[in-house]
């Protein structure tokens, strides 16, 4: 029997399996609203058997965004424009999450297929982060956060949760990796404070906890909350497996329900070495150490390889991306593979071999 396919539960909140589509940025809002595009792009992995659909990462704030295109969940206008692609997802039998996300350093930027680099075009705006240090030469230098900065980012991302739950999503995700505001408060490569908000590992994780608690605190109780973080900075002096083993200790404490482990891009220049499934040893590493479920994510493309990491316990879900993007249907047809029953809707049951002959 597939373990892949076997349905797993968070708080009130059921999969129907362990195949999560990870949260990857479309860049194609406007103004931040969902469009077409989203209601194709993430309504067909629905269609597809995935068991969680994790929205992109959304922008609590203008000002969180990567780019001028990023989607947003900052009013009440981005709820109605999400509401139907969130119906749609779920009227499916997938599950709707949605990373909330606050950019920091890295925001103000074109977007990958303009360039990617810092908006010189007249469109920047002001950048906050731990330090006063930019991202990379010729990137915009962010403003250091005060306390009352850090609580009103914090209040926009408490906003942002309730707002998610009327659009109906039923997990969100706090997205505290890839070298975005969150992230650069834990890494010591990007948060240099004197303060009470830096220095030693407790210092640097205080603000994000004091978010996630937040955000658990506007959460419904049978929601669960989920953490991407990046494990590894691939780095010298960056963080490390034993410093995240603990920072998923106090997340885990904090209310969050699982750690989605990815690694890097607080800093140019890492030299991590990239290959199939080559982040699965972190979530693995965080699971038996930390006692909080995990998901694996990165150059995962096998249905033998994902069924592999939860059958061996080293994940509680494997999370996809590019692979989700060359194939929606991925989970059906991984799930054929493993000899698990798909989830092909009505609609498409025609076009599948064991069937073809009913039609």
């Amino acid at each position: 029997m597939s373990q892949l396919f076997q349905p797993i539960t968070f708080r009130g909140v059921t999969l129907r399996n362990r195949v999560v589509v990870a949260p990857m940025c479309q860049y194609s809002a406007e103004d931040g609203l969902a469009t077409h595009w989203h209601m194709v792009h993430l309504g067909s992995r629905a269609i597809g058997g995935a068991g969680l659909i994790i929205a992109e990462a959304t922008a609590v704030s203008p000002e969180g965004r990567i780019t001028p295109d990023d989607l947003g969940i900052w009013s009440d206008a981005h709820v109605e424009a999400l509401r139907p692609v969130v119906q749609f997802m779920r009227a499916h039998g997938a599950v709707a999450g949605v990373q909330l996300a606050h950019a920091g350093r890295k925001g103000a930027r074109f977007r990958p297929w303009d360039g990617n680099g810092p908006l010189t075009d007249g469109r920047a705006w002001s950048l906050p982060g731990p330090s006063a240090i930019a991202f990379d030469t010729d990137w915009q230098t962010p403003e250091e956060l005060d306390s009352a900065g850090m609580q009103a980012i914090t209040q926009d991302f408490v906003n942002a949760t309730k707002r998610a739950v009327a659009a109906g999503f039923e997990v969100v995700e706090l997205h505290m990796a890839h070298g975005y505001l969150l992230h650069t408060f834990l890494s010591p490569l990007s948060n240099k404070r004197k303060d009470a908000y830096g220095g030693d590992l407790p210092g640097r994780a205080k603000f994000p906890l004091e978010l996630t608690r937040a955000v658990r605190a506007a959460l419904p109780d049978d929601l669960p909350l989920f953490i991407r973080i990046s494990a590894v900075d691939w780095v010298e002096g960056g963080l490390d497996i034993e410093q995240s083993v603990e920072l998923c200790r106090w997340f885990k404490e904090a209310g969050a329900d699982l750690i989605d482990c990815s690694t890097g891009a607080v800093v140019p220049g890492e030299k991590a070495p990239i290959g199939p499934g080559y982040q699965v040893s972190f979530a693995s590493a965080i699971r038996s150490q930390s006692g909080i479920p995990t998901g694996a994510v990165g150059l995962i493309t096998d249905p033998a390889q994902a069924e592999q990491i939860v059958a061996l316990g080293e994940a509680d879900v494997v999370l996809l991306a590019r692979a989700m993007l060359r194939d929606p249907y991925w989970p059906n047809r991984a799930a054929e593979a493993l000899g698990a029953e798909p989830s092909w809707p009505i609609q498409y049951k025609r076009a599948v071999a064991k069937r073809r002959s009913a039609w």
